[in-house]
């Protein structure tokens, strides 16, 4: 009976031994979780970085230089033609029978000079402008040079006239020009496919409705070959 007892207590003490290996093995295998980041990840609403004055200064020159080198370009292009005459569909003081030269459409003539065309409406119905030019030519492109923003933003249609006095309509819509508050014009410029017909003038209609405020317009220019 001893030696029963014995062998039985032998065979537990190498049963519980294999338990507890599997045990060992089993935890062994368990993977262990990568050890979280202190770390927290970049965000992206980040504040904006304040400018310093002396950079403040250097961005507004930046801005005058880029404006005078692209209305130099315009100015001086050799393809682009100015106005030699111009009439439209109202001048301020017309209501009042008091139309004073500063505002008269004849001023819109030739290239920029300080001088424009300003018309008698605020903000009611439309009003048109319309140039001619002294050598008709194939056009591919339309500068309009505004003071302020409301003749910018309130421009409807551009159309163009061939020699046959037919009108056509190049663009129409509502203009994304706003107000250039790097110099005092606003240029507004219309690019397209060269005109299979030569133009001899241009005309531009603005809803007035669209910027409130007197529509000022102080040359036009065609380019083209």
């Amino acid at each position: 009976m001893k030696k029963v007892s014995g062998l039985m207590l032998l065979m537990i003490c190498v049963a519980v031994s294999a338990c507890h290996k599997k045990a060992e093995d089993a935890s062994a295998s368990v993977n262990v979780p990568a050890p979280v980041s202190a770390t927290p990840p970049p965000t992206t609403n980040s504040a904006p970085v304040e400018l310093t004055a002396e950079q403040e200064e250097m961005q507004k020159k930046k801005a005058l230089l880029e404006y005078g080198m692209m209305e130099d370009q315009y100015l001086n292009d050799a393809k682009g033609q100015w106005a030699t005459s111009a009439k439209a569909s109202s001048t301020f003081g017309d209501d009042r029978n008091n139309v004073a030269s500063v505002n008269q459409g004849s001023n819109v003539t030739g290239a920029p000079d300080g001088k424009t065309w300003s018309n008698n409406q605020q903000d009611m119905g439309f009003d048109w402008l319309e140039l001619s030019y002294a050598k008709p030519t194939n056009v591919t492109e339309v500068r309009a040079v505004f003071l302020g923003k409301h003749a910018a933003e309130s421009i409807s249609k551009l159309e163009l006239q061939d020699t046959d006095g037919k009108w056509n309509t190049v663009w129409s819509g509502i203009s994304d020009q706003k107000e250039d508050r790097r110099g005092e014009r606003t240029w507004f410029v219309r690019k397209f496919e060269k005109t299979a017909y030569k133009v001899k003038a241009v005309k531009m209609t603005f809803a007035n409705n669209l910027s409130h405020g007197y529509k000022e317009v102080e040359a036009v220019q065609i380019v083209g070959e």
